[in-house]
């Protein structure tokens, strides 16, 4: 995008806390986690964010697996492209540590002018990014409660989310009778972050539900 981004300006999450339950529930609903790193111009501020992510289970990205690696870019004139290969292993890891070397020795032995740019930018016209931060960013959400076995929970947590202007595309709830809490599983529309922390922090307030809410963010259109 021709920006400069510092390392701390880039949201990171981790994937310790998917659960084998998640993966099932998400392809269930059509979908895969992958862990993705999304970098997107939005009228001029830039989303760079790390995390686990929910993406539709057709989309070229979900099948990449392994030690493989792949980078997907959206084009406005180009549209979609996808370079993909491994990422890991001995071959691999050696490539790519040799590609930079020979980089390096190229662009000091072109002096100045004749020297290639990074990422197709040279440094001094780039500028510092106004990076979105993540309560700003607006994303579908997949939800997973482990709320208690009795009526009227859904229509609660329910009535939280719509405080807070999240509607629900759909509901999974399973078990039920066998054990004294249950699984629920919901999938939103889009809505800013902030507004979910808020309605998650209120749930768990409130204790409506057992434990602290887990949520995925969805990628329906990459």
């Amino acid at each position: 995008f021709g920006v400069m981004v510092k390392p701390a300006q880039i949201y990171t999450e981790g994937i310790t806390q998917i659960t084998q339950a998640d993966i099932e529930y998400a392809r269930e609903l059509g979908y895969a986690i992958k862990l993705l790193a999304i970098g997107k111009d939005d009228d001029g501020g830039i989303e760079a964010r790390v995390h686990p992510t929910m993406i539709p289970d057709r989309h070229m990205l979900a099948g990449v697996g392994g030690a493989f690696n792949a980078i997907y870019i959206h084009g406005e004139a180009l549209g979609a492209t996808m370079y993909s290969g491994l990422g890991a292993g001995e071959m691999p890891s050696a490539t790519a540590v040799m590609a930079d070397i020979l980089e390096i020795a190229r662009h000091r032995m072109a002096e100045g002018s004749a020297r290639t740019h990074a990422f197709g930018f040279p440094i001094h016209l780039m500028k510092g990014a106004s990076v979105k931060p993540m309560d700003d960013v607006v994303c579908e959400y997949y939800l997973r409660f482990t709320a208690p076995d009795k009526p009227g929970v859904l229509g609660a947590i329910a009535s939280v989310l719509g405080r807070y202007g999240l509607s629900i595309a759909s509901v999974i709830q399973k078990d039920r009778g066998k054990t004294r809490t249950v699984p629920v599983i919901m999938r939103t529309h889009d809505a800013p972050e902030r507004s979910l922390k808020r309605a998650l922090a209120e749930i768990r307030k409130k204790k409506i539900v057992q434990s602290a809410p887990a949520f995925i963010r969805i990628e329906e259109k990459l």
